[in-house]
């Protein structure tokens, strides 16, 4: 099942809010789900254009997203959807362009919605 050192918790992802200033919190959803609402501070990049917009170079993806984009071994890349499954396949993709510390918060927006009240 899923690989543990891939997958972070809600108190991880609240720590990582805290104290990481580079944190890239990347929301897989699709447009439709984001609208309805989203993990603040979070950037919408929908599961399917992970890799393009991933093999961007950093300024290309400075211009489209408004932060820089993350070291191949940013240990702050997170990925999320709704409850977990592609969220672990964007963790997937990015592993694959190299990004080897990239994780999935497994919970996705359902757990952070249900425990923030919102």
């Amino acid at each position: 099942m899923a690989n543990t050192d891939k997958d972070i918790s809600y108190s991880d992802l609240k720590s990582l809010r805290e104290k990481s200033k580079d944190l890239l919190l990347v929301d897989v959803r699709s447009k439709d789900e984001v609208d309805r609402g989203r993990i603040p501070g979070s950037i919408h990049i929908p599961l399917d254009n992970v890799e393009k917009e991933f093999s961007l170079d950093a300024h290309a993806f400075q211009e489209k997203f408004g932060v820089p984009k993350p070291l191949l071994d940013s240990r702050d890349l997170v990925f999320h959807c709704q409850m977990g499954r592609r969220g672990g396949a964007a963790t997937e993709k990015a592993r694959s362009l190299g990004f080897k510390n990239a994780r999935n918060y497994a919970g996705g927006y359902k757990e952070w919605s249900d425990k923030e009240g919102k």
